[in-house]
């Protein structure tokens, strides 16, 4: 017998930063994509928090899954908000994380808590600049996200040197960094956000698809940093793995990427490549 096809609802807003939509998914009767201004910025499944439907959010996934014993609490900064994939996420599957999600967008996330709540998962919302909320929220966290999107570009005080200092600092020992990196092309981009890591942390890994690796299309990169060692291996099978497969370079492997690369400073440092049209669309 078919499953019938649900005509997928719309829902619109105009927010503090421009105008949202919430747009159902066919496939999942409880799902929707976040998008604002026209570029996709979350997929949200209500029934599933653990379905992530993005590639680089299966991968910070992955990351979240194993940098400590399963089910143990992580203390978690996210900073950009959307539709608070990632914290519904680690809230499922290790209930009684004390969460914080940093978003610019007050209306934004208002439209997200009214129409796609979390209540009862124990994540806080401030509404905040991202680099701003760093020196507003309780430092020795055991991991930092860094999801930030104006548009289709992050935002250029975001990419410096000094942006991801101060973001280690906020990390517990042991922490870890964990950044969605877009770029295309030579990767002239992405490799100064690796050399900009390289020069705080002791050790690195880069998760990408081979293609946007070999500059054969657009995508997002995933920046992992941490003073303590990374789970490399277990990223390495988890990537193989997934239905859109990804490589991982190891510390030797992103430092040899961003190997002639300069770590922007803030008074040079630039926002995220502008995608080609539609990348992010729906």
């Amino acid at each position: 017998m078919t499953r019938p096809v649900r005509i997928p609802t719309r829902i619109s807003a105009d927010v503090d930063h421009g105008h949202a939509e919430l747009v159902g998914d066919p496939d999942r009767p409880q799902a929707w994509t976040l998008l604002v201004d026209g570029t996709a910025q979350s997929h949200v499944d209500l029934d599933d928090p653990t379905h992530l439907e993005f590639e680089y959010v299966r991968r910070l996934g992955h990351v979240v899954d194993l940098i400590a014993p399963p089910t143990r609490p992580l203390r978690v900064l996210h900073l950009g908000g959307g539709g608070w994939t990632l914290a519904r996420y680690v809230a499922v599957t290790r209930p009684g994380s004390p969460q914080t999600v940093v978003e610019i967008d007050a209306g934004l996330a208002d439209l997200v808590g009214s129409r796609l709540p979390a209540d009862g998962l124990g994540i806080d919302v401030l509404v905040a600049d991202a680099r701003a909320a760093l020196t507003q929220v309780a430092a020795s966290v055991d991991l930092l996200v860094l999801d930030v999107f104006a548009g289709a570009r992050t935002p250029s005080h975001l990419t410096s040197r000094e942006f991801v200092a101060a973001a280690a600092r906020t990390l517990a020992p042991g922490g870890v960094y964990a950044a969605n990196v877009a770029d295309g092309g030579e990767l002239a981009f992405a490799r100064t956000q690796v050399a900009a890591a390289a020069g705080v942390f002791a050790e690195l890994a880069v998760i990408a698809a081979p293609e946007i690796l070999s500059g054969r299309r657009f995508g997002n990169l995933v920046l992992v940093g941490s003073d303590a060692g990374l789970p490399v291996a277990g990223l390495t099978r988890r990537a193989s793995a997934d239905p859109f497969r990804a490589t991982v370079l190891d510390d030797g492997g992103a430092r040899r990427f961003a190997r002639g690369a300069v770590a922007p400073e803030d008074r040079a440092a630039t926002p995220s490549p502008i995608p080609p049209p539609g990348f992010f669309g729906q």
